[in-house]
């Protein structure tokens, strides 16, 4: 298994130019569907934000931490008083339907509130690069080389043009180079919590070192 830093460095050097082509091959066109932003099989969205992203929205939407994002809920359990344990990373918040709570729709288009502001996993939907280290959707390859993959979308096969396939490919390039250098602080500053059993605390593991679920340091 290669180094989180010898990834780092591959996603360092990608090809702006090799990416575009990937995306341009099979085409992308958001049809506002909506798809990406709501829950799915009663399964709550679950879209990644780092620390850093989540004081962005807070700036842009002058909401609380814990408006904006949540616990990941992976490796929580359900205690008698809510969810407890440790976790990596964080989620965007949702509604209570489960859906983002940055998403609104109407009359069957779906909006997000934040779309200037959104965090590199939404703006490279529905694309990514297989690097170990980086979040990667369930998809198919779409290049030969299997280092852009695409994840089921009714948007994928719609024609895009080669300024907007570069524009992608510089974000997904920014994204796995951000995504790596997260798991890196990841490792380097985690600190394994004595979580007490049954008392509803959750520890948050980030670049930053151990956070409270309202995103204050542990």
């Amino acid at each position: 298994m290669e180094s989180l830093e010898s990834e780092l460095d591959r996603a360092r050097n990608l090809d702006v130019s090799v990416l575009a082509d990937a995306v341009e091959s099979i085409g992308f066109e958001c049809t506002r569907c909506g798809a990406c932003c709501k829950s799915e099989a009663d399964d709550p969205h679950t879209a990644t934000v780092f620390p850093d992203e989540v004081r962005d929205l807070q700036d842009a939407t002058d909401r609380d931490w814990r408006d904006v994002a949540r616990p990941m809920p992976y490796g929580l359990r359900e205690g008698p008083d809510g969810p407890e344990g440790e976790t990596f990373e964080w989620a965007l918040e949702t509604d209570a339907c489960g859906d983002c709570v940055f998403y609104e729709e109407a009359d069957g288009d779906g909006t997000c509130t934040v779309h200037g502001d959104r965090p590199l996993l939404c703006e490279t939907y529905p694309f990514s690069v297989a690097l170990g280290g980086t979040s990667q959707p369930m998809g198919e390859a779409v290049d030969e080389a299997g280092m852009v993959r695409a994840h089921e979308c009714e948007g994928l096969g719609r024609d895009i043009s080669r300024a907007d396939a570069e524009a992608m490919a510089r974000t997904l390039k920014e994204r796995a180079i951000r995504e790596l250098t997260e798991a890196v602080g990841v490792r380097d500053n985690y600190d394994p919590a004595d979580v007490d059993t049954g008392a509803g605390e959750v520890v948050v593991h980030d670049s930053e070192g151990p956070k409270r679920s309202d995103g204050t340091p542990r």
